[in-house]
């Protein structure tokens, strides 16, 4: 009993400072990113902080929309990826995929962008020569790989708990056994399978190194939506100019500022789709 007891004591103590950590965290990023958070630096145009112009919209937006594209180009590839798994693939063949499907998650960020850099950009520039290679679309690319794991393993789980009780009466009823997939299955899961794409959004917006080193970083960003321009991302903006930034000077606080909008960004994301796979157990 006393073993049991300290148990659950230590248990507690690491759940307490865990919890700890979390909120000195958010904490320190709100309490610096408070000097610059307003309507003009969330939805202010121009980015320049040798000027001292610190609107950062134009980085939102363009953040926004590599992720949505690298959302889209994996959906595109993880979902019939995840349908064969769960509704074709036989036992031993799935149990060689989704190992080697997930191992991809071990890969370190910067070893994808190295080869995203080395590999992807050269090909970009070949299909398209009056850009650099380096794009919003070599972007969502290198992005789109790094977040179909995890879209493939939930997509997968969740068409796997739809019960089998489902495909044995469509079957039974004269369905075809693709019919029964789009038409049964995939309805049944599709809470689940939302989850699992606002997920993936969410790793897609907070991803740093990869997409540093594949999407051009302009000096001074634009609103757009062409998957040929070189944008910016609030991550990639962070990690390149918080080497050289003045301590304590605007330009220090609007990073801490981009923190906080990519930080309610994704928490927002995970909020959703906590709520959304609530509603798929109900």
């Amino acid at each position: 009993m006393k073993l049991e007891n300290l148990i659950e004591k230590g248990l507690f103590v690491c759940a307490s400072i865990s919890t700890i950590v979390i909120f000195v965290i958010v904490y320190y990023l709100m309490s610096n990113g408070n000097h610059i958070l307003s309507w003009d630096f969330v939805f202010g145009m121009t980015y320049n902080p040798g000027t001292l112009q610190f609107g950062i919209f134009p980085i939102i937006v363009t953040n926004f929309a590599t992720a949505s594209l690298a959302l889209l180009l994996a959906t595109i590839i993880g979902l019939p990826t995840s349908i064969f798994l769960a509704e074709y693939a036989p036992f031993w063949l799935r149990n060689i995929i989704k190992p080697v499907i997930e191992v991809i998650v071990g890969i370190p960020s910067v070893v994808i962008g190295f080869w995203g850099l080395i590999v992807l950009v050269p090909i970009m520039r070949n299909l398209f020569p009056t850009t650099q290679g380096q794009s919003m679309l070599t972007g969502g690319l290198v992005l789109a790989f790094m977040v179909m794991p995890t879209l493939i393993s939930l997509a997968e789980d969740s068409m796997r708990a739809v019960p089998d009780a489902y495909r044995e009466a469509s079957l039974a009823l004269g369905a075809t056994r693709w019919e029964t997939v789009y038409k049964i299955i995939v309805p049944s899961a599709s809470s689940g399978i939302r989850a699992a794409m606002i997920l993936a959004m969410g790793r897609a917006l907070g991803e740093t190194m990869a997409a540093l080193m594949v999407i051009g970083n302009p000096y001074i960003p634009w609103v757009t939506l062409n998957p040929l321009d070189i944008v910016r991302t609030l991550p990639t903006t962070i990690a390149l100019e918080f080497s050289y930034v003045e301590f304590f000077s605007a330009h220090y606080y609007s990073l801490f500022g981009m923190g906080v909008v990519l930080f309610a960004s994704v928490f927002i994301m995970n909020l959703l789709a906590t709520y959304i796979s609530g509603r798929a157990e109900q």
